[in-house]
C-alpha cells in the first residue's frame, strides 16, 4: 500500500544536495521501487504540482517525477507523466522567461512565484523505472518541469534561477494577474 511523503521546505539542507545517481541494480530494487511508488502517490493524492524530486521528500537519489495534466488553471495543457532517474538535458535554442513555483517554498497552501529563464525546448535523457533509457525532444510545460526537477536533483532551486527579482508574486496574486486573463482569451 502506498504512503503519503512530507515534503521538505525552503531551509531543509537536503534540498541543497547534490543526489546519487543510480545503477540499474540499484533502480530495480525494492528500496527504490517502494519510493517511486510512494512518490506517485503524493503526488497524485496531496496535489503538489506537475513535479515532485526526491529531495523534496527527505531522500537524496536522483529520482524524480513528473505528472503534468490538465487542470481549470491550464485547461489546454498536453498530459506528460514520466519517472526520471538520473536525467540530464541539452537546451535547444534560446531560454525563454517562464513562470515557475515551488512546492517546497510554500507555506499554508501559498506560494511565491517569479520569472525563470528556461529553454523553451530540450534534448532530456533518463532512466525510467525499470532502468531503460531513454532520449527524446520535450517542448513547453514538459521541459520546464523536467529542467526544474533535474535542477533539485543537483541541489538548485528555482529561486536561484530568478534573474528579475521585480517578478515575484504570491500565488493569488499570480492567478489573478497571469492565469485568469488567460482563461479569459
Amino acid at each position: 500500500m502506498p504512503k503519503l511523503l512530507r515534503r521538505t521546505q525552503f531551509g531543509n539542507p537536503i534540498l541543497r544536495t547534490l543526489t546519487k545517481e543510480l545503477s540499474k541494480k540499484e533502480i530495480t530494487s525494492s528500496d527504490i521501487q517502494h519510493l517511486i511508488q510512494n512518490m506517485r502517490h503524493t503526488l497524485k493524492n496531496r496535489k503538489f504540482g506537475v513535479g515532485l524530486a526526491a529531495t523534496q521528500v527527505g531522500k537524496s537519489v536522483a529520482v524524480a517525477i513528473i505528472g503534468i495534466k490538465p487542470t481549470p488553471n491550464r485547461p489546454d495543457v498536453e498530459p506528460f507523466e514520466s519517472i526520471i532517474i538520473n536525467p540530464s538535458f541539452e537546451g535547444v535554442g534560446e531560454k525563454n522567461d517562464e513562470w515557475e513555483a515551488c512546492i517546497s517554498f510554500s507555506a499554508r497552501g501559498e506560494g511565491m512565484y517569479a520569472k525563470v529563464p528556461r529553454y523553451r525546448k530540450i534534448i532530456a535523457s533518463w532512466a525510467d523505472e525499470k532502468g531503460v533509457i531513454h532520449r527524446e525532444q520535450l517542448e513547453g510545460l514538459p521541459s520546464q518541469v523536467f529542467q526544474h526537477e533535474t535542477d533539485h536533483l543537483k541541489g538548485v532551486l528555482f529561486v536561484d534561477r530568478v534573474v528579475d527579482s521585480k517578478s515575484w508574486m504570491t500565488a493569488s496574486e499570480y492567478r489573478k494577474q497571469i492565469v485568469l486573463p488567460k482563461l479569459k482569451d
